[in-house]
């Protein structure tokens, strides 16, 4: 029988196709990367960061060809979910990614109470999840196997800031420590006590308070009350705003307030405006020359790059973010497979120098990276204090507010 039009037609296309493909070569199906971030609800302000770091490093190895397995160029894409701030809503998802999707392998969300939850997902299903949002050392002391994370642990986060302390001309006598009841903020304060005490610091209040608080006036009355030198502060960046507006209202103004969250984001400072000078925090990363990379050169050019594309400076939390994918995409190219398990075991000993500075994850798949002290001078984040000692003299003490 006489084929139909529409066959003909078909055999045509299917001639014209195979006819432009290579002798040899094969079209290279894409990998597919999956992730839950907060889009929207209370943390979707730090959650934007991921979603964008991940898409911006996804086009940037597409644009330089992609992964190579092989011998053939892969193609990225991302599959992602919005969390809506939603921890349980956020593990259905990653369940999801894994189960129905038939995602490759996982990104992290932000948060360490989300990574903690969502991790349990990628050990269940055995497939790795490389996350740059969730420093809580809990995440990593369960002994999983397919986590890994680029932020250094929460327990060691004051401990730059706490070793400039000892090195001021004047070092201060007594400090507050206050901190949320999240997963991150509790690894920051049980980490932080011992610190203190061995740097023979007076800690007059240990205050534990409720995430997503929005009433700081009782903890400030106390601050003042005890005449507290230095109050160090673990929170989520609305937290850390209301903070400092009540500390203002209340005439609250120690030698000195530092912060886990807020300091590094060009959010913070346009929120706070000058109200944000004086204030210190902490950073694993800043864009620098010297921060080489494969795919955008150095960190100076990435950050440049991200902010044309995105309208706002790029963080430490987009840089883990970027982090993350280059990982992935390095451990699939070690291992020469994207079969969850060789990728695995290509993470566990991935060496590699990123903008975000250098990959190596520990025994328990965390990764240590040094926090850099910053703190808002004239509206700008000044690098104060690394690992070498001072790079900036701090402006300390912190001047009453209306000496300002």
């Amino acid at each position: 029988m006489l084929p139909t039009r529409s066959r003909l037609l078909a055999t045509l296309i299917s001639a014209l196709v195979v006819a432009a493909v290579p002798a040899g070569a094969a079209l290279a199906q894409d990998i597919v990367l999956g992730a839950s971030v907060q889009l929207t609800g209370p943390v979707s302000n730090t959650g934007r960061y991921y979603r964008d770091a991940y898409q911006f490093a996804i086009d940037k190895i597409n644009a330089d060809g992609g992964v190579k397995i092989a011998g053939k160029s892969h193609k990225l894409a991302l599959k992602l979910y919005d969390n809506q701030s939603d921890v349980n809503l956020s593990v259905r998802q990653y369940v999801q990614l894994v189960s129905q999707d038939k995602v490759n392998l996982l990104l992290g969300p932000f948060a360490s109470n989300f990574a903690l939850a969502d991790s349990a997902v990628s050990e269940k299903y055995k497939i790795p999840m490389v996350q740059g949002g969730g420093a809580s050392d809990q995440i990593f002391a369960r002994h999983f196997k397919y986590i890994f994370g680029t932020l250094a642990p929460a327990s060691d986060y004051f401990g730059s800031t706490i070793s400039m302390l000892k090195a001021l001309k004047t070092p201060p006598k007594t400090v507050a420590l206050l901190y949320a009841d999240d997963a991150f903020d509790v690894s920051v304060a049980e980490g932080t006590r011992p610190l203190l005490k061995k740097a023979g610091f007076d800690t007059v209040m240990d205050e534990r308070y409720s995430s997503n608080t929005s009433d700081f006036n009782s903890l400030l009355s106390q601050i003042k009350s005890k005449n507290v030198d230095v109050v160090l502060v673990a929170g989520h960046e609305t937290e850390v705003l209301n903070f400092v507006r009540q500390s203002k209202s209340l005439a609250v103004a120690p030698k000195m307030y530092s912060f886990t969250v807020g300091v590094p984001s060009e959010d913070f400072r346009k929120a706070l405006g000058k109200d944000a000078d004086y204030a210190f925090g902490m950073t694993a990363w800043l864009p620098s020359a010297t921060l080489k990379d494969r795919w955008f050169g150095d960190a100076e050019q990435f950050a440049k790059a991200y902010k044309a594309k995105f309208g706002y400076d790029p963080d430490y939390h987009a840089a883990s973010g970027v982090a993350d994918v280059e990982a992935v995409v390095q451990a699939m190219e070690d291992a020469s497979s994207t079969d969850p398990q060789k990728v695995r075991d290509a993470l566990a000993k991935i060496k590699f120098e990123s903008l975000y500075g250098p990959i190596a994850f520990g025994a328990n798949g965390q990764i240590q990276l040094p926090q850099i002290v910053i703190q808002v001078q004239d509206q700008k984040v000044v690098k104060i204090y690394d690992a070498k000692g001072f790079v900036t003299q701090p402006k300390y003490p912190m001047p009453a507010w209306n000496a300002r």
